[in-house]
């Protein structure tokens, strides 16, 4: 069995190596997670009596190498070991009963036109109520936390504006989501398929002589040689550096998986092109908070204050995110759709503007329908109009307008 698995992971372009195979072989024979009892000596046998998450855990630890490729890991091992554990934290218990779905509502235009929008003072208290009130799962409604129908609280529905708990988005218009999100990071080795993208980026490249002497000055040496009667007269100066330095900051997760791997080829570019790059990761808007690994990112937060203070003015600073979000998460404080922050984002976006003058937005999305969402709007505003679509007239008029 574990023979089959080490080739699925190799099958699926993990760098796994027979060694690495081998020490999680051993680690089994001494228990070093589960029932402490030796396995079989025969390699094909399965790690019977092992709960699912600590096998998992010893396999990733042992045959992965980078964290990067923890997400391909995931995806072979979850291929492999069908029906592995999928782990979900709700701040509080709501019975998974109540968010099975078994009804796909059909509602028409006229039918979802007719449904009213709550406001998100009076949406946060009727939630709060339901907790208190409901006593046993709901479908197919217009008030309880439940599945299907037209309610504002559960999914797999239809409201124009409600809290998503539980289930696969559907109509982008949740303004909290009531569930802890895996996101991934961008991967930063993506092989471009075009070299324009990079042609874009060395735009905004600029290069200054500086530090000890490095490399032949030959136009000088030409001249002092002629000016010494022929006398080789070799003359050194210092190489030439890429002085540009770059903040990006990158949205993940949600609406921005549609636009991945445009995002990996732009990440993969600005690493080759920029010496000084340094990046965070954020969800639909900038809070108090950023991270820069997402499976740690509740354990290892970066504050934004920090990062403000960290980094020289002279930073370019970059957003790449599709700005699509409920209004509520720019504006107002408790916004964000997974946790309850103290300032809105437009407070967050202000400081990141004020604190470095030379910053641009990046946006995926299509910028014919940038008129049609308000979010956008109005991180447009933020931006001063600095919002420029992920193409490459786009990335060069981004490139422009940093260079001034």
């Amino acid at each position: 069995m574990l023979i089959d698995f080490f080739y699925t992971l190799r099958a699926a372009k993990l760098p796994v190596s027979v060694k690495e195979f081998l020490t999680l072989l051993e680690a089994l024979k001494l228990g070093v997670v589960g029932p402490k009892t030796a396995q079989p000596d025969d390699d094909s046998a399965a790690p019977s009596g092992y709960k699912i998450d600590d096998f998992y855990y010893l396999s990733r630890a042992t045959l992965v190498k980078d964290e990067k490729h923890y997400d391909k890991f995931d995806k072979a091992f979850s291929a492999y070991f069908k029906g592995i554990e999928l782990i979900t934290d709700f701040t509080k218990d709501i019975p998974l009963e109540w968010l099975k779905k078994t009804l796909e509502s059909n509602l028409s235009p006229e039918q979802k036109a007719a449904i009213e929008k709550m406001g998100w003072d009076e949406l946060m208290e009727t939630l709060k109520k339901r907790l208190e009130e409901q006593k046993e799962r709901h479908e197919g409604g217009s008030k309880w936390i439940g599945t299907g129908g037209t309610s504002p609280f559960g999914h797999g529905g239809y409201n124009p504006q409600g809290i998503r708990i539980g289930g696969p988005g559907k109509n982008k218009s949740a303004v909290k989501v009531w569930e802890q999100r895996a996101y991934k990071d961008y991967d930063d080795t993506q092989e471009l398929g075009t070299r324009n993208i990079k042609v874009a980026l060395r735009r905004l490249r600029k290069f200054a002589r500086e530090g000890h002497v490095e490399e032949l000055d030959l136009d000088s040496t030409i001249h002092s040689t002629a000016a010494n009667a022929g006398y080789l007269d070799i003359k050194m100066r210092p190489e030439r550096h890429n002085n540009v330095k770059v903040l990006l900051l990158m949205d993940v997760g949600g609406t921005m998986d549609e636009h991945i791997a445009r995002v990996e080829e732009l990440f993969s570019a600005a690493k080759a092109e920029f010496k000084h790059l340094e990046f965070y990761y954020f969800h639909n808007c900038v809070y108090d908070f950023m991270w820069k690994n997402n499976r740690r990112r509740y354990a290892e937060k970066f504050a934004t204050w920090d990062i403000l203070r960290k980094y020289n003015k002279d930073y370019k600073l970059i957003f790449i995110g599709d700005a699509t979000m409920s209004p509520y998460e720019i504006l107002q404080p408790g916004g964000s759709v997974e946790y309850s922050n103290e300032e809105a984002g437009v407070a967050w976006l202000g400081r990141l503007t004020s604190t470095f003058p030379k910053f641009a937005w990046i946006n995926p999305e299509p910028q014919g329908v940038w008129q049609y969402r308000q979010s956008i709007s109005i991180v447009q505003q933020l931006m001063s109009g600095r919002m420029f679509p992920l193409t490459l007239k786009g990335l060069e008029d981004t490139m422009r307008l940093l260079s001034k």
